[in-house]
């Protein structure tokens, strides 16, 4: 699908976009079709069919939500002149490691939420063990698909393994996870915050980047991998920021999930930390920084990557 975008004179980097600011690019809706019929099929192959556990493992990994993580890799890879049928299971894959993530954070030992993206979370409409077993699953399943990919070598693709299991382990979203869960109810400094969530949600958005530019087989250059990777921090911490903002301003019906669930819980968040209108000017300034790491892109066409950016400061859920 086919769109325009056009940038503002240099210095402000503001896009002007012919849209809804709070509405998806729109190639978005194209890109979740093809994401959601590869989801269909992976998860078809690696389980067994109409078991309980297969149909907790639908319920979480097909109940919708916005896929930002695989857009973002097919955007990437489309950036780099790679199709999206050679990216379309990388992008997938990291889709399944934030399914098993939400799957797991929603538990009553963790977050005990009761919706995630306007239905029951899946130990609601399952149970506690069915939920723990289906995350567990779907974790696996990320790298199950990624090592049965036939067109990348061996190599390339061990390290797109490593890439995304370090990001999404104890060094990574996990990590992130775990300085959240022990956050809860102290006064921490806006260093702590950031740091926390440059793991819990920014480590896979960075893996999303970077799967999908490698898989352009070529070697990248360093102002290549150092753009993206500045780019991805920018709109990882800016994803979570709006998350936070949207937590306060929001209302369950259009969130989805529980409004208020953070301040319920006492957890420090960048409202709470800069106010409302310190947030909101994070938010911008983070925005300002991802279009300044794309436009070092020289010669790759990063126009849906700066749309997404764009996006995720406006969205209304």
């Amino acid at each position: 699908m086919k769109y325009r975008l056009r940038l503002s004179p240099r210095k402000s980097n503001h896009i002007i976009v012919s849209m809804p600011l709070s509405a998806p690019p729109l190639f978005f809706e194209s890109f979740r079709t093809e994401i959601d019929d590869a989801l269909k099929t992976i998860i078809a192959t690696h389980t067994a069919q109409e078991s309980r556990l297969s149909k907790a493992i639908q319920y979480s990994a097909l109940s919708g939500g916005k896929r930002i993580r695989p857009i973002l890799t097919l955007s990437t890879a489309q950036c780099f002149g790679v199709p999206t049928e050679k990216a379309i299971i990388p992008a997938c894959s990291v889709e399944l490691i934030h399914a098993y993530s939400l799957i797991h954070d929603d538990l009553p030992a963790m977050d005990n939420d009761d919706l995630r993206r306007g239905l029951p979370t899946c130990h609601k409409q399952f149970d506690d063990a069915t939920a723990i077993l289906a995350g567990d699953a779907i974790q696996s399943m990320a790298f199950e698909a990624l090592a049965s990919i036939e067109h990348i070598s061996a190599d390339h693709k061990l390290n797109m393994i490593k890439l995304l299991a370090k990001s999404s382990g104890a060094t990574g979203m996990v990590l992130g996870q775990a300085i959240d869960f022990d956050a809860v109810g102290k006064n921490i400094t806006l260093s702590i915050l950031e740091h926390m969530h440059r793991h819990k949600t920014g480590a896979l958005i960075e893996a999303s980047i970077l799967l999908g530019a490698h898989c352009h087989e070529s070697p990248l250059s360093e102002i290549e991998i150092s753009a993206l990777k500045q780019y991805a921090n920018a709109i990882g911490l800016a994803f979570q920021v709006q998350d936070d903002i949207l937590d306060v301003v929001s209302d369950t019906q259009t969130l989805g999930k529980m409004q208020g669930a953070d301040a319920a819980l006492n957890k420090p968040t960048y409202p709470s930390l800069l106010g409302l209108d310190g947030a909101r000017k994070k938010l911008q300034s983070l925005h300002d920084t991802a279009l300044d790491a794309l436009s070092k892109l020289s010669g790759r066409d990063s126009t849906a990557l700066a749309q997404i950016s764009q996006f995720i400061i406006n969205r209304s859920q």
